[in-house]
């Protein structure tokens, strides 16, 4: 059985089908058709809800995708909806300002929009008010195909001015955690949603061939895009062990099921060109479900972690029933979309050595948008300089081959080099060597080479430079004000804002 609270009220659910999407089930079993479907993979926002876990004994909630959620990732949660922002008569801030403001125009998008605005004014202290990049993160997954993004902006700066509730009374269910077994089943198939490693393990020993889920940001979509069915789903987003972030001397050490929001401020203290890359990474609701071991397990050649733990010389835990065992996550990736992992077995957790003084970490991803989008190419490298001379090099590549892998002959024409442009650009005349990319819909195979070796070069720039201003998002963020913003944007150029 799967027990969840949804709107504060207990609900128990024992005959549902194993791949039903959290959004199939609040429009068809309990028609609340307030959250909407728009595009059925996580990009456009419209069916934002509010997941929340208990910590401390208080609840916290985040906007997830209910579209690409599945509803035994709930079992254990509560479930906030659109219908339950209202106190009364009273609007929640979040929707008041909406109206205040005219941020609706169709108002498809308007119920995910104010979801997600919701968040982020429950997750802000009361005496804080919000900064335009806070605003634009809480926004970034929700799309208004009316283009209406000015008034919504100007209804997420005025939320504070409203003296609306924090947390409404329906958000505090009546009970700490709702008494659920964690497995449901009809005559389709069978869901499980585990609380422990050896649960885990016990499942999968009797079903190997059960699909196994943290954030389903990627899973999800091969039922909602595909039409495919999933028979044996078995959701491990709840498991203590595999949501934990640790720190040593020697390492940081990620658990598989952590979201990356959960991973950004561990990697913004240690390593900030990754966070900043991860901002970059789909959009918050997907980030607050997404998972770092997801991303790896995928193997998407243009996946954005992999390129980057790759240049980081991580490691990665695969467990299973009956085995754990570390191994270099560079060995990881066999071909395309075809890894190490076995039937049955799960990312346990990725390990990354920690950060050297004199080491030098440049991340680069070159995609249509900045934001919410797939790369192209994505470069990362990891520089150790010591007198003036490279000692050591790592670098990581997305985009370039059927899998995330190195550059072994750039790294051969960089070791032992002096630390210069020349030195990179070198380097940069081998990258046809390591790689021999393909064309598609997002770059040739010519361009591809060619960015990569200008990024190289940027590197060189950035490391001999470091306090250049030399990316589209600091000088976008240092010389112009929201009012700028406003004043120079042109709907021709980009649809996205």
């Amino acid at each position: 059985m799967i027990t969840f609270f949804l709107n504060g009220q207990e609900v128990s659910e024992h005959n549902i089908q194993p791949d039903m999407t959290v959004l199939r089930y609040l429009r068809t079993r309990q028609s609340l058709t307030g959250t909407k479907e728009g595009c059925g993979s996580g990009d456009c926002g419209a069916c934002s809800v509010l997941a929340g876990e208990m910590h401390n004994g208080e609840w916290h909630y985040r906007a997830i995708n209910s579209c690409i959620t599945f509803l035994a990732q709930i079992d254990g949660k509560s479930l906030i909806t659109v219908e339950a922002l209202a106190n009364g008569s009273e609007l929640h801030p979040a929707q008041q300002a909406m109206v205040d403001k005219q941020g609706s125009q169709c108002g498809f998008c308007t119920p995910g929009i104010i979801m997600s605005l919701t968040a982020l004014f429950e997750n802000t202290p009361s005496d804080k008010t919000f900064t335009l990049h806070e605003i634009y993160d809480a926004l970034s997954g929700n799309l208004c195909r009316c283009t209406g993004y000015k008034p919504i902006i100007d209804a997420a700066k005025s939320m504070k001015s409203y003296p609306g509730k924090v947390k409404a009374e329906i958000w505090t269910p009546s009970s700490t955690s709702p008494s659920n077994k964690g497995e449901t089943s009809n005559e389709e198939g069978q869901s499980w949603s585990v609380r422990t490693e050896s649960e885990l393990k016990e499942i999968i020993a009797h079903h190997p061939d059960a699909r196994i889920v943290a954030g389903a940001t990627d899973l999800a979509l091969e039922v909602t895009q595909m039409n495919r069915r999933i028979n044996k789903l078995v959701a491990i987003n709840q498991i203590d062990s595999l949501k934990t972030i640790s720190e040593d001397a020697n390492y940081i050490t990620i658990g598989g099921a952590a979201s990356l929001t959960d991973c950004e401020k561990v990697l913004e203290a240690h390593f900030p060109e990754f966070a900043q890359l991860l901002e970059r990474f789909a959009a918050r609701q997907v980030r607050n479900n997404g998972t770092m071991g997801g991303n790896i397990a995928n193997a998407s050649p243009i996946g954005d972690a992999p390129p980057v733990l790759i240049a980081l010389n991580a490691d990665i835990e695969i467990a299973g029933a009956n085995c754990n065992r570390w191994i270099p996550l560079d060995t990881f990736y066999l071909d395309y979309k075809k890894t190490l992992l076995q039937t049955g077995e799960y990312i346990r957790a990725i390990r990354i050595p920690r950060r050297e003084a004199c080491e030098h970490l440049k991340v680069y991803k070159i995609s249509k948008r900045i934001e919410d989008d797939i790369s192209a190419v994505l470069l990362a490298i990891k520089v150790k300089v010591q007198g003036g001379k490279i000692t050591a090099v790592r670098t990581g590549f997305g985009g370039m081959a059927a899998i995330p892998k190195a550059g072994a002959a750039i790294e051969a024409a960089l070791i032992n080099q002096p630390m210069t442009v020349e030195t990179f650009r070198k380097a940069g005349e081998k990258a046809s060597e390591d790689f021999q990319p393909f064309s598609d819909v997002r770059a040739t195979a010519g361009y591809r080479i060619q960015v990569t070796q200008g990024l190289l070069e940027k590197a060189a720039l950035e490391i001999l430079n470091p306090e250049s201003v030399s990316r589209v998002e600091q000088i976008f963020t240092t010389t112009l004000s929201a009012k700028d913003v406003v004043n120079t944007y042109d709907p021709q150029e980009n649809n996205n804002a």
